[in-house]
């Protein structure tokens, strides 16, 4: 490849001379209307480090309607520098174009992968700062999905995950609709179904090899391309580009981080407008989110990645230089200034048979759909680390808490799991509330902070339920009754508990003793309608959230045939017949559900191991005797 600088020497001129134009006033810009087959422009982007390079621009046509109702894009083919070997090159996206001086628009859009040619779509500047000017729809954003993990647990999130970032439907549905300047009908259609967003590079620091092939597999086909990254000071950036005065420039690598601390996740892509600390970059989305709040940064390109497919740039980012507050259909767009307030994440783990602990802190964005993800993934990304580097655990001891701002209750975290799918399941317990909070209909909460601790075992500590016993043979309402439990581990050990179990003085006849683990009763929650699903407001969500059942329990219950109801997701059993005629009437609200048994009393059996199994007694209580 020929040397660059030898190459662009010339050209670096008119880079500085656009790198002074900040203003629009100082930044004429070019209308669409202007644009015309066979035009030559320059585009700027740095291939190399934080040095603004040119390269070459040849206008094919305008496709109109190609991404939406009087949308547009500038067909151009791009040659110079390494674009004959590289093609388009992913982190391009955002590059600014120039015709006579005059900015055109931004680099973002690639024809499909295996190209021949450099041929790219150019977001046009006026659409870009429309966008950034109009108002932020103020739709519901849309919440993270509630991933669980099955038998293969690593397969079924990595589907799960896939889910999350499936991409959009082609941007041309209608191809008839698609219309060219200067190109044929046929070759406007065509090309409009085979364009698409440039993929925006990921960068991933500080995560395991296992965790890079599960991003890198949940983003395949979507508009991020998984990578490992760098972090660095970039100090030297702006001084590199020219001017040590000037944040970022147009034609600056830029970063927006979804994650900064021990573990860093960052889209990269370049500036193609500084209006007085207004950036425009990228041309596309990074993920669609409307209203944003990320963290800009700082980047510079250690090294171009070549690719029959596409290529890309790896990138290293730095400081943070100001926050992204929109995140449309045409851009990112934000200012320059203090980053946003991110969310503390802390974690902490230990080998609860001694040993080395650790901690890892680090910070994700505040957002309904990426928070419950990103904290997933750093609690993840812990264990696999910990389980291969210093023991192989079989049990994984989850606790901690979400707290809440507002004078909300913390939303609690605590379980254990064991065996092949204990790591997801781990990392899960600690996501899927979030999402269920942050996705709740009643008002919007902030997250201050999230703590988790971890306690490792090295061996499976699993229990099934083995026998139940009662030891009374004539039971008396009134009575305390022994109920005896008897669990086996899987090394044959026997676990023997014994529960002293009240019976209500005003109940006789046929009552059931139910002793079960956190999934059984879970089951039987949900056919009663107490479930956060069923919650009526904020604070009751947060309550159904904070009794979620514990695996390593058994739960004993003492049950009797007593008409009730759930009444705004919370139980009223043993109902007078009035009442219960009175809440029959009302059922059509949506709000009460019958309730056929009631619950007279609840016990904890702590077990120390996973447990399973369920049995259920029927004892004959005799009234009490008389006094």
């Amino acid at each position: 490849m020929a040397s660059r600088p030898a190459r662009f020497g010339a050209g670096m001129a008119l880079v500085a001379a656009l790198a002074a134009a900040t203003l629009p006033a100082a930044t004429p810009q070019i209308g669409l209307d202007e644009i015309t087959p066979g035009m030559r422009g320059v585009g700027i982007t740095v291939f190399d480090g934080a040095v603004r390079e040119e390269f070459g621009v040849e206008v094919i046509g305008v496709l109109a309607n190609v991404i939406g109702p009087r949308r547009s894009l500038i067909l151009a083919r791009l040659e110079g520098g390494p674009l004959a070997e590289t093609g388009v090159i992913q982190g391009m996206s955002g590059s600014p174009v120039y015709f006579d001086g005059r900015l055109a628009g931004a680099v973002s859009y690639a024809l499909g992968s295996f190209s021949t040619e450099a041929i790219a779509g150019i977001t046009p500047i006026a659409e870009m700062a429309a966008t950034d000017a109009a108002p932020v729809p103020q739709a519901r954003r849309r919440p993270a999905p509630i991933l669980v993990a099955g038998d293969s647990a690593r397969a079924d999130l990595a589907v799960a995950l896939r889910s999350a970032f499936a991409r959009t439907e082609p941007f041309a549905r209608r191809p008839d609709e698609v219309r060219g300047t200067g190109l044929p009908a046929a070759d406007a259609q065509r090309l409009g179904t085979l364009l698409r967003p440039i993929a925006t590079p990921l960068l991933l620091n500080g995560f395991v090899p296992d965790m890079v092939d599960l991003w890198t597999s949940a983003l395949d086909a979507s508009r991020f391309v998984a990578m490992v990254g760098g972090v660095s000071a970039v100090e030297a950036a702006a001084s590199q580009a020219g001017d040590d005065t000037v944040p970022l420039q147009p034609g600056d690598a830029v970063g927006a981080s979804l994650m900064r601390g021990d573990l860093n996740m960052t889209g990269t892509g370049t500036v193609t407008l500084v209006d007085e600390g207004r950036v425009y970059a990228f041309g596309h989305p990074f993920y669609n989110l409307g209203r944003a709040q990320l963290p800009m940064t700082r980047a510079q390109v250690a090294t171009l990645l070549p690719s029959l497919a596409i290529s890309s740039k790896l990138t290293t980012v730095g400081d943070v230089l100001g926050t992204i507050d929109q995140d449309r259909s045409t851009g990112i767009y934000g200012s320059l200034g203090p980053g946003p307030s991110l969310i503390p994440v802390n974690v902490s783990i230990a080998v609860a048979e001694g040993g080395p602990a650790e901690s890892f802190a680090f910070e994700i964005i505040d957002d309904p759909f990426f928070t419950p993800l990103l904290t997933m993934t750093g609690v993840l990304n812990t264990l696999v680390s910990w389980s291969r580097d210093v023991i192989p655990a079989g049990t994984w001891e989850v606790s901690g808490a979400a707290h809440l701002g507002d004078g909300h209750d913390p939303i609690r975290i605590r379980n254990v799991f064991a065996g092949p799918a204990a790591g997801i399941n781990a990392s899960l317990a600690t996501s899927t509330p979030l999402t269920t909070v942050l996705a709740n209909r009643f008002a919007p909460v902030g997250i201050e902070r999230i703590d988790v601790a971890i306690t490792a075992h090295n061996r499976p500590r699993t229990a099934r339920l083995e026998r139940v016993r009662v030891d009374a043979p004539r039971p008396r309402a009134g009575d305390t009754v022994p109920v005896t439990l008897t669990a086996r581990t899987a090394e044959g050990e026997a676990i023997v508990e014994t529960v002293t179990v009240a019976l209500p003085r005003d109940v006789t006849g046929s009552v059931r003793i139910l002793v079960t683990d956190a999934a059984g009763l879970g089951a039987r929650d949900a056919a009663a309608g107490r479930q956060a699903a069923q919650a009526r407001s904020l604070s009751q969500l947060i309550r159904a959230l904070n009794r979620s059942r514990q695996q390593d329990r058994f739960y004993l219950q003492l049950l009797a045939s007593r008409p009730g109801a759930v009444v705004g997701g919370e139980a009223r059993p043993a109902l007078p017949p009035s009442v219960l005629a009175v809440l029959g009437g009302d059922r059509a609200g949506g709000d009460i559900a019958p309730l056929g048994e009631a619950t007279l009393g609840e016990w904890e059996v702590p077990t120390g191991h996973v447990v399973s199994g369920s049995r259920l007694i029927t004892l004959a209580v005799e009234p009490a005797e008389a006094e």
